[in-house]
């Protein structure tokens, strides 16, 4: 399916999101790369075999604000 040189990572290798873009569409939130899969703003994919990989968002760490010295508690 690629023609570039080095070519793409298949949809099936573990960095496939690293492909080059072959469609883009942002007002409609999503992407198509050159290895054939669909990838959408929310970081979910559609593989070319119809396999669904859900969003995988990293987890963001919530840090409780810290006590300024002197403040009333």
């Amino acid at each position: 399916m690629c023609g570039h040189h080095p070519p793409c990572p298949t949809a099936d290798s573990a960095d496939r999101e690293a492909a080059r873009l072959a469609v883009h569409r942002p007002e409609q939130g999503w992407s198509l790369l050159c290895n054939g899969v669909l990838l959408f703003d929310d970081t979910g994919e559609l593989l070319p075999d119809g396999q669904i990989i859900a969003p995988h968002r990293p987890m963001t760490t919530l840090v409780a604000p810290q006590l300024r010295e002197g403040a009333l508690c």
